[in-house]
């Protein structure tokens, strides 16, 4: 029988101590036989008291996960018990296991019950047009009323790919239907590209920061990420090239169009200037584009891609934000010989995305008053971010603003760390993402990531007073 404080019973900054030394365990921060840091020192690292540590290393310890040494501390058992799932906390009895310390940060986020939603992305419903998608659901459902009788192809839809690569055409991509894939949003597209073209022990150049769950995959693939930073002018690119030059990457993950979650976008001359860099030293280009429809003012420049002639960039274009966010529509775009690469994995992942899906969105997108729609929604995102900013601007915090995209990314005053302050914040109904998942080293304590789409300007006025008294907490 475990002690009292074990399990559920050590509260909310305990399970934070025994998620973080999980997380360090997993990811190899500590290798078989090497001692932790000391209670007192990982205390002041994730900012709680040194009898919260110190029952979350007991309880380590009871798992076998760790063992403790007289006056010396704590330090990593050299074997892990058989039978124990790697950060489960459960001893199985028959030796099963997962095969990588599988996790989503963002994920463990988004479950937390909140009233002020500023973690998630996401378009707040009421703005979208709910009674014609319901309408044009119908109509379309009556008039193929065999499209739940029926299996997709592993590619997607022949009539839809073909239409949406005519309308990428128009907008200065250069593809056919056979080059575009449709997957159920742009993250499984993410998951297929990085699977199909990494094996553990690669290397792979990732913006720092980035979209969490690109580090949660690449680091579930066994994948060494080399961080390029990104800023508002873009990127060092005589850094990506010495990283490229000397470290000889597979791939680089990139989110160059209203960064997640910067809000950043990369200048056409840098984008040119990649495509060369991507073929001089044979490194593709993952380029996840999910806000270029959301500009506040001026179009974005045109993707990666449209500057591709060789073959280097595998382009996920995400529609799952705006159009119709619960059919989970979105497009991989590559040459024959990637998506030759990519497709078994697919076929196994699902056989195919739902074929009543990709109708509703076709039917969806190309009508006249979606595309109309758009327009109204780039004014109302822009009036929400607007209002964020006004109720910040008090704050003391810093940002760049945005010229389009859901995000804000926020710089907090020297000495308040991102993490104690979620804590405390979802301790008053407000969560947003903080800034050290973003970072594929762990660190930028001094950032978080608002979004301003979910919440109407009044909701989002409230919760942001919510995380500032949090803040205030805090001094």
């Amino acid at each position: 029988m475990r002690p009292a404080w074990t399990a559920d019973g050590i509260g909310s900054k305990g399970k934070r101590v025994e998620e973080a030394l999980r997380s360090g365990l997993r990811h190899g921060r500590w290798a078989a036989g090497e001692k932790i840091p000391s209670v007192r020192a990982m205390a002041e690292e994730l900012g709680v008291h040194r009898l919260t540590v110190l029952k979350g290393y007991r309880l380590l310890e009871e798992e076998g996960l760790l063992e403790a040494s007289y006056r010396s501390g704590y330090y990593v058992r050299a074997e892990v018990p058989a039978g124990e799932a790697a950060g489960s906390g459960v001893r199985w009895s028959y030796g099963a296991g997962t095969a990588y310390g599988a996790e989503s940060r963002l994920s463990d986020i988004h479950r937390r019950a909140v009233r002020y939603r500023m973690s998630e992305a996401l378009l707040d419903p009421t703005l979208l047009p709910n009674r014609f998608l319901a309408r044009h659901a119908q109509e379309v459902i009556a008039s193929q009323p065999l499209l739940l009788s029926t299996y997709s192809t592993v590619m997607g839809d022949g009539e839809l790919r073909e239409a949406m690569a005519g309308y990428m055409q128009d907008r200065r991509l250069e593809l056919s239907a056979e080059e575009l894939m449709v997957t159920t949003g742009a993250q499984q597209g993410m998951d297929l590209a990085f699977r199909a073209l990494l094996q553990p022990g690669d290397k792979a150049l990732i913006e720092r920061p980035t979209y969490s769950p690109a580090i949660d995959m690449l680091r579930q693939l066994g994948v060494r990420m080399l961080p390029v930073e990104i800023r508002p002018d873009g990127y060092d690119l005589d850094r990506v090239e010495k990283l490229m030059a000397a470290e000889r990457p597979k791939l680089f993950y990139l989110n160059p169009t209203y960064h997640n979650p910067t809000g950043y976008t990369v200048p056409v001359r840098q984008r040119k200037a990649l495509l060369e860099l991507a073929e001089r030293y044979r490194c593709i280009l993952i380029e996840d584009e999910a806000y270029s429809d959301l500009y506040f003012h001026e179009p974005p420049p045109a993707p990666l891609f449209a500057y591709d002639t060789e073959g280097w960039v595998v382009y996920l274009r995400s529609y799952s934000k705006y159009i119709a966010p619960g059919l989970r529509i979105a497009f991989l775009a590559a040459r024959p010989p990637l998506l030759a690469a990519i497709r078994p994995l697919k076929a196994l992942a699902d056989g195919g995305t739902p074929l009543l899906g990709q109708k509703l969105f076709q039917s969806f997108f190309f009508s006249h008053r979606m595309q109309e729609h758009l327009a109204k929604l780039r004014v109302a995102v822009s009036m929400r971010k607007e209002a964020m900013e006004q109720a910040l601007s008090a704050s003391g915090w810093s940002w760049e603003s945005p010229a389009g995209g859901l995000n804000l990314w926020v710089r907090l005053p020297e000495g308040m760390q991102a993490s104690r302050l979620l804590e405390r914040s979802l301790e008053l109904s407000a969560a947003f993402v903080p800034g050290p998942i973003c970072d594929p080293l762990d660190a930028m304590q001094d950032r978080i990531r608002l979004s301003y789409s979910l919440l109407d300007e009044r909701r989002l006025a409230e919760g942001l007073a919510r995380v500032l008294e949090a803040a205030e907490g805090m001094g």
